[in-house]
């Protein structure tokens, strides 16, 4: 944290001398490391006394806190057996003054005292010049105060702080600003190493959250009333109402009282403030209602403590003996300051740390020389000391004292404020673990990291001009310039966008959806529209964009088309027309042919279908050849009447009745299969015959992208890029054509007439081109990109979120479409070309038809097959053979059945039923006479004779 730094005029040249001296004596420091040769006070024995030095500025917010918890720190230590085993901490105190080269001077007859540690300064300007005196010295710095990141660099090795580091504090405003969803804020501070270096790192934090600082107020310290009115008043004219004020404690409160006289602390307005201001009103014991009056709804950190007894005990002791300041932070990190010095030196002497001086021969007085540098003597421990403070880990009263490898302290943390009323509330909390919620860090310490989006929360603000409703965060410029707004000065397909002789000089349908949409905005913008291109042909769509990202022109209305290289360099909003590039070609009327009663069906199909009319009547022959007579006769008879009843069963008309119950079931899928094929044919071939069918040459971007013929597109349009770059069209075959009349011109004449086979463009003009041309041309393929049209704007311009929302209300509200019917015709023919092929029947959309058929023939056929066998098991060849042998005694001997030839099985598969019934009949009732003829002989042969 910071004071004001008064340089007397008078002492600047010295100061400048000094400075500039004390930057060349790291130089010699790196050519001279331990070569010190002289050394006195050593001993080998502890001191009794340490002497420890403190250098800030006693009358000032932060000193007048600091100096009552800094001695009651060193009483503490000093009190405690527990701590360095009976040796004291002396306190040799030094005051800046608000100074830099006073604060230079102090601390040079500070290093005068053998001090082995500095505490301070809190001034980060002090902080940057004493750096390089303790570098020489080896003396370790430990600020509670001086927040400057740039502190924590390589280059100031022996510095520490027990405060954080503004590079926390300003990604902690960063995700505020990223909360509310601003994207850009005016930071006013003052211009020295602490503001500096705060605003540099909010810049950098901002960025990574596609925000900005967009302007830098800066004011030195010291600065009269007046120049900070002017400087509000041309942050006031800007665009910004988000306002970042990073200034110090003694005179931050002008900025406030300059802003409210200002009315810039009404509503619209949003006003953050870094610790600075919990830091002074914490320090206050009562805070007068004309100063809080004067900082109602403005958001601000403060660097957060946890609530521990040891705390609130402290706190009530140190306001007792704080005379007119009260108590804040920087309090807490003095007080921790020097107890880490106290354990940091129990731990060095512990190891046998050396408290011994020695003479640096850098340090040598000139002839004449008063500035005594010669009694500047090198702390030889220095070096192990600073390594032993950054090992420390203990808890103080600001929470825990534990250093990173960068030398931050662990889990920095603040508390986000609101001033409402007589006093502040506390809306949340930032942690560089978990960023921004409502509840505790330390309590989040336990869990995972989350710093989703989602996570992020806060309780609601106050802000001013007692409002609770989030302000927008900017306005249009009040700076008396309106909008420039660029307009494509069309050649062709004026319609969208065109010159006019009105006041306001364009008009067309893109025109009247921003008018439309920018009447809905809740404040006005004043806008002039300004024509790009020389009208006598389209201009180039990505220079007008460029245009726009360069700041030649604030936006771009009109048929330009969001592609992905143009949003890198503007942001559009939201689509107010759908677009994609399609083909257009000429087609010609295909009249119908003798064999048309053939397209319906593709080849496959014709086939398959075929296919299965023979196999089902196959299938059916061989269910039905054994009992129905119907199937039987010779074999021509039984040939026809296979091929007969497949076809008839096509029309229903079969005059076969089936009689086996296989029979029926196959056959009663397949008519529902027939009536499925009949009435899918009829239906396609009736579309074909009645239905006009036009075709093309062309059936979409593949064939013409494989075709060498030329290709016409509009001029100026992105199809140009998209067709050779990404399409690899080579470019000798692209003809840039200005207007709907030359697309009618070089369609009629063709490739080979010096016109081109089709033409590439975006729907909408292709619908309007269409509307005109008595359906000679149409669409083939589909749109084979898919983009929109929107206003393009200046990167992070916060207009083209207003307008997206606009033209969201403009499309449900219908608006929008009552702007289309007014500009745009659309033919009454159809876009699209009907082709033939289209309407064929393949043999995808029915095979699961024929699967289930064929499924149920197999299954029958199996069916039929086994009992046969069954039956033929039963009959065997030799009962036959038996028969005739009683019919001819002649032949005595059986032959032999041992192999069955496949002669006798077809004899017997063609049996009728019946036969093979009667057979087994008379079978089994030989077999039964033999049994009984057996069973009488075997009764004679037992009885007695």
């Amino acid at each position: 944290m910071e004071e004001v730094l008064l340089i007397p005029r008078f002492i600047t040249r010295i100061l400048i001398l000094l400075s500039l001296w004390f930057l060349c004596i790291p130089l010699g420091v790196i050519c001279s490391t331990g070569n010190a040769s002289v050394s006195s006070n050593s001993s080998s024995l502890k001191p009794k006394v340490i002497n420890i030095g403190t250098l800030f500025t006693m009358n000032s917010v932060i000193g007048q806190a600091a100096n009552p918890a800094i001695h009651a720190a060193i009483d503490d230590v000093n009190s405690n057996p527990n701590i360095l085993n009976g040796i004291q901490l002396k306190l040799v105190l030094r005051d800046t003054n608000c100074s830099g080269f006073v604060g230079t001077m102090e601390a040079l007859q500070l290093m005068e005292s053998d001090v082995v540690v500095a505490i301070g300064p809190q001034s980060s300007g002090i902080a940057h010049v004493i750096s390089h005196v303790v570098n020489e010295l080896h003396v370790p710095l430990v600020s509670f105060g001086a927040t400057d990141p740039t502190l924590s660099s390589m280059q100031y090795p022996y510095f520490l702080r027990t405060t954080h580091s503004d590079y926390f504090q300003m990604y902690a405003i960063a995700d505020i600003v990223d909360y509310y969803g601003w994207r850009e804020v005016i930071a006013i501070f003052v211009d020295d190493d602490y503001g500096r270096g705060g605003i540099s790192v909010l810049g950098d934090a901002l960025a990574k959250k596609r925000a900005k600082v967009s302007h830098k107020a800066a004011f030195s310290p010291g600065d009269s009333e007046s120049k900070i009115t002017d400087l509000l008043v041309e942050v006031n004219l800007m665009e910004s109402r988000v306002y970042v004020v990073h200034v110090n404690p003694d005179t931050g409160l002008n900025i406030f009282s300059v802003a409210k006289s200002l009315n810039m602390m009404d509503d619209g307005y949003v006003w953050i403030a870094t610790d600075w201001l919990p830091s002074y009103l914490d320090s206050m014991e009562s805070v007068d209602s004309d100063t809080m009056n004067l900082l109602q709804g403005v958001v601000a950190l403060r660097h957060y403590t946890p609530d521990t007894n040891l705390k609130k005990s402290s706190i009530s002791k140190w306001k007792g003996s704080a005379g007119s300041a009260g108590f804040n932070s920087y309090a807490l990190y003095a007080y921790d300051s020097v107890w880490l010095a106290a354990h940091a030196l129990e731990v060095f002497l512990n190891e046998g740390g050396n408290l011994s001086f020695s003479y640096d021969p850098n340090l040598q007085d000139t002839n004449g020389s008063k500035l005594h540098l010669a009694s500047l003597r090198v702390f030889n421990g220095g070096e192990q000391l600073r390594d032993t403070l950054l090992r420390m880990n203990f808890t103080g009263l600001s929470g825990q004292i534990q250093f990173n490898p960068d030398k931050h302290l662990v889990h920095p943390a603040y508390d986000v404020l609101n001033v409402v009323g007589t006093g502040t509330r506390r809306i949340g909390y930032w942690s560089n673990y978990s960023h921004l919620s409502i509840v505790p860090p330390e309590t989040l310490y336990s869990k995972p990291p989350n710093t989703s989006t989602g996570s992020q929360h806060l309780y609601s603000v106050i802000w001013p001009g007692d409002t609770t409703a989030t302000p927008r965060g900017w306005v249009f410029p009040n700076n008396g310039q309106p909008l420039r707004i660029a307009v494509p000065n069309r050649v062709g397909y004026r319609e969208f966008a065109s010159k006019d002789t009105s006041p306001q000089g364009v008009r067309g349908f893109c025109i009247d959806v921003f008018e439309a949409a920018i009447s809905l905005l809740p404040y006005a913008v004043p806008h002039t529209y300004t024509l790009f291109g020389d009208g006598k042909r389209n201009p180039s769509y990505d220079d007008l964009v460029y245009k726009v990202s360069q700041n030649v022109y604030d936006a771009a209305v009109g048929d330009i088309t969001i592609v992905t290289n143009r949003t890198k360099i503007v942001d559009f909003t939201q689509p107010y027309m759908e677009s994609g590039l399609v083909v257009v070609v000429p087609v010609k009327e295909v009249k119908s042919n003798p064999w048309a009663f053939l397209k319906p069906f593709t080849r496959e199909m014709w086939f398959v279908t075929a296919a299965f009319f023979l196999l089902v009547g196959a299938v059916v022959w061989i269910l039905e050849h054994r009992i129905n007579h119907e199937f039987r006769g010779p074999p021509r008879q039984q040939l026809i009447t296979i091929c007969w009843f497949s076809f008839s069963t096509m029309f229903f008309s079969h005059r076969e009745n089936t009689v086996s119950t296989l029979g029926r079931l196959v056959l009663i899928i397949w008519l529902f299969v027939v009536l499925i094929i009949n009435s899918s044919y009829t239906a396609s071939l009736t579309s074909i015959l009645t239905v006009q069918q036009l075709t093309s040459g062309i059936q979409g971007i593949d064939s013409l992208t494989s075709s060498t013929e030329p290709i016409g597109i509009q001029d100026g349009s992105f199809a140009l890029n998209y067709l050779v770059n990404e399409l690899s069209i080579a470019q000798s075959r692209i003809v840039k054509l200005k207007n709907p009349e030359a697309y009618l011109k070089a369609l009629e004449l063709g490739p080979k007439k010096g016109g081109v086979a089709a033409i590439v463009d975006e729907l909408p003009y292709i619908e309007l081109f269409l509307s005109t041309t008595n359906c000679l041309y149409k669409i083939v393929g589909p749109e084979f990109t898919k983009s929109g049209w929107g206003f393009a704007f200046q990167r992070d311009s916060p207009l083209a979120v207003d307008m997206s929302t606009a033209i969201l209300q403009l499309s449900e509200n219908g608006d929008l479409q009552k702007i289309h019917n007014k500009w745009l015709t659309h033919s009454e023919c159809s876009s699209q070309v009907n082709q033939i092929d289209e309407n064929q029947l393949s043999l995808n959309s029915f095979w699961g038809l024929f699967l289930i058929c064929g499924i149920a023939c197999v299954l029958a056929l199996i069916i039929f097959f086994y009992r046969v066998f069954a039956q033929y098991r039963r009959f065997s060849p030799e009962d036959e053979e038996s028969e005739m042998e009683t019919i001819e005694p002649s032949r005595s001997s059986r032959r032999s059945i041992r192999s069955t030839s496949f002669k006798q099985i077809i004899d017997f598969v063609d049996k009728k039923e019946a036969e093979i019934k009667e057979m087994l009949k008379r079978k089994n009732s030989n077999e039964s006479k033999q049994q009984n003829n057996h069973s009488f002989s075997d009764g004679q042969t037992s009885s007695p004779s």
